[in-house]
């Protein structure tokens, strides 16, 4: 079990979470329950899955939750660019998010190859690569 707040993709997750927190803040109150929270829960969940897979016993818990938390950066991106097209976010608040985002997810994979370097692709993949 490690601590997951030494982990330099924890904090920048982390950092990337109180941003959209701060920059939500701008959204119409008609998206509270809306795009607002999406973009908050997305956000949250970065560094939630990291450091709850620091928790977890083993490499593969841990690598299973880093691509829980990559798959919610992700969300993230696409709802941060819906935000910038429906005018809530500047768009330098958007570019500096995105970016921000894009970076947790190259640091998330490269945390996930050194974690699993074995990296076997999911049962799903295997089977499709077989029909053929």
């Amino acid at each position: 079990m490690q601590n997951f707040k030494t982990l330099k993709v924890w904090q920048a997750a982390h950092r990337l979470a109180l941003d959209v927190y701060h920059a939500t803040r701008k959204y119409p109150r008609e998206e509270l329950y809306g795009l607002t929270r999406q973009s908050r829960e997305s956000a949250s969940s970065v560094p939630t899955n990291i450091a709850e897979g620091c928790g977890r016993g083993g490499k593969k818990d841990f690598s299973r939750f880093l691509r829980i938390a990559a798959g919610s950066a992700s969300e993230l991106e696409y709802q941060l660019l819906l935000g910038h097209d429906l005018a809530y976010l500047s768009p330098s608040d958007y570019l500096r998010l995105n970016a921000q985002a894009i970076e947790v997810k190259r640091m998330l994979a490269a945390l996930i190859t050194k974690v699993d370097p074995c990296d076997e692709p999911e049962a799903g993949q295997r089977l499709a690569k077989t029909d053929n």
